[in-house]
């Protein structure tokens, strides 16, 4: 059975190019600075841009209830490597026997394994 479950990649790769970001943004600034101080400016609002969001994608790509893109998983498929990394376990209360939860292919809610219809959005369920 295919599930949807939240994703992570888009926000791992932001932070990777966000260092790079912020790398571009210090050797900007100093090169700016030496021939002209207005140009360092734009250096430095830069690389403060690129510390935030490079924050916020490093966050959010460990963090629990993170906003990303969605996945589609089979049930054969491995688990997300990030998940084991950062210790995160699976619910004790979420039951474990194959195809007891669903998640709806449309807006990603949970329901449940005898659902026809989507509880959230409304949507048949195929």
């Amino acid at each position: 059975m295919k599930s949807i479950k939240p994703g992570r990649g888009p926000s791992m790769m932001g932070g990777i190019v966000g260092i790079f970001m912020i790398c571009f943004g210090i050797l900007w600034t100093v090169l700016a600075a030496q021939a002209n101080g207005f140009f360092a400016l734009f250096g430095v609002l830069w690389t403060g841009i690129a510390l935030v969001q490079t924050v916020y994608n490093f966050r959010n790509a460990r963090g629990k209830n993170r906003y990303s893109s969605f996945d589609i998983t089979d049930d054969e498929e491995e688990p997300d490597p990030l998940n084991l990394r950062y210790g995160v376990r699976r619910d004790p209360e979420e039951p474990m026997a194959r195809g007891a939860i669903r998640y709806c292919p449309h807006c990603g809610a949970r329901v449940g394994d005898d659902h026809k219809f989507c509880t959230h959005c409304g949507r048949e369920l195929s």
